[in-house]
């Protein structure tokens, strides 16, 4: 059988490569008194919260259950523009705001909308794989940047109009990122969308952590800049919804009916009884509860990142947002004998046999100098990140 060539172009998903090896690893262990610490993927720990759950179990009684518009519900659409205005000061009204499957049917409807065969679109290295293997799959290309640790690990304007060609359409920001937890400062992405604007290209951000900002140096939209940014949203991270597969995206007035047109056809709707619960995310029980939650978070995060600071294992830059821990594990990695060239790989299949504790190696978000670092998630309980922080001490 002949396979698509935009197909072969997709390579792994690598973490879901090492939580595989993980899980089986885990089965085996199952009865130790040791059993398997999941610090590899990005997922809360926390599930929707009550008035949540109710609401989705009177969607399903009601015979809610059935073909919504192809934008979302209109309430939804309503509710997301509210909590624009609330949380940010902004004024994104609902015409602009178009519900989907999850973030990622919103970069996927994005890509397809904005990004033809042989176009370029700049991203910085490291960052979520799946963004620009949306690139790819709408027959363009991402051009990865190498951004260093003084960068934030992000792209400046700067390095954006040194790399800037004729086939450039556009950049691909996250804020907070996926694998580092870092933000783009404001001043900076004025200047990026600026440097873009001025080419006659476009700014998509990805800003599905956005709701668990700890830093309100950062903790901005760039919707805030203009109505020309395009922000993907989810319902997934700060509304703690994973596997409700509802997201949203935010674009131009023009381009409502273009994405409206391919959602039809691509994916008819969003899932009704997660439009229909997710209302309840906006009553403000609900939202206090996430604001809870989000300082649980944050308190993890400023446990965990001295600890493994102290262990060997340096996180250049503590994370503003998220629930991630970019950390170098070379030298920890020599103390136990690991030298191969890909050192977070081996690193990670290390640590999963020696201490069950699984983790996300650096392959997966780029290219550059990524084989020095792995990906720690702080979205696991606090239990669970003392008990790993004692097993490295034991390893290390």
């Amino acid at each position: 059988m002949r396979i698509a060539t935009r197909a072969e172009r997709i390579e792994p998903f690598y973490v879901m490569e090492v939580a595989k090896a993980a899980s089986a690893l885990a089965r085996e262990v199952a009865d130790s008194e040791r059993p398997m610490i999941f610090l590899n993927i990005g997922e809360p720990d926390f599930t929707a919260p009550p008035l949540v759950q109710e609401a989705a179990m009177r969607a399903v009684r009601a015979g809610a259950t059935q073909y919504t518009q192809a934008t979302g519900l209109p309430q939804l659409r309503e509710r997301i523009s509210g909590w624009y205005a609330e949380r940010f000061g902004l004024d994104v009204p609902a015409r602009r705001i178009v519900v989907t499957a999850g973030a990622s049917a919103a970069l996927q409807l994005a890509c397809l909308a904005l990004i033809e065969a042989g176009d370029e679109v700049l991203m910085p290295d490291p960052s979520y794989p799946c963004n620009r293997h949306f690139v790819s799959a709408a027959e363009g290309r991402a051009v990865m940047i190498p951004a260093t640790a003084e960068e934030r690990f992000q792209l400046s304007a700067a390095k954006v109009e040194a790399a800037w060609t004729e086939r450039t359409r556009g950049v691909l920001l996250a804020s907070p990122s996926n694998p580092t937890g870092t933000s783009i400062a404001p001043d900076e992405l004025r200047r990026i969308h600026s440097a873009v604007q001025q080419r006659g290209g476009l700014t998509l951000i990805d800003e599905i952590y956005l709701g668990l900002s700890y830093d309100d140096a950062f903790g901005q939209s760039a919707l805030a800049i203009d109505d020309q940014v395009i922000s993907i949203n989810s319902f997934s991270k700060y509304f703690n919804m994973t596997g409700w597969r509802l997201g949203w995206l935010v674009v131009p007035e023009a381009l409502v009916p273009v994405v409206e047109r391919l959602a039809q056809n691509l994916f008819i709707c969003a899932s009704a009884v997660s439009q229909y619960a997710a209302l309840a995310c906006f009553e403000p029980e609900s939202i206090a509860e996430y604001e809870r939650r989000r300082g649980e978070f944050r308190a993890r995060r400023d446990w965990f990142i001295p600890q493994l600071q102290a262990l060997g294992l340096p996180v250049p830059v503590v994370p503003d947002g998220a629930f991630y821990a970019w950390a170098d594990c070379t030298g920890f990695a020599r103390r136990l004998d690991v030298t191969a060239a890909d050192t977070s790989w081996d690193f990670a299949f290390e640590l999963m046999r020696r201490a069950h504790i699984a983790v996300t190696p650096g392959r997966d978000f780029g290219t550059a100098d990524t084989a020095r670092f792995v990906r720690f998630s702080t979205a696991s309980s606090m239990a669970h990140l003392e008990e790993a922080v004692q097993r490295l001490e034991a390893l290390g």
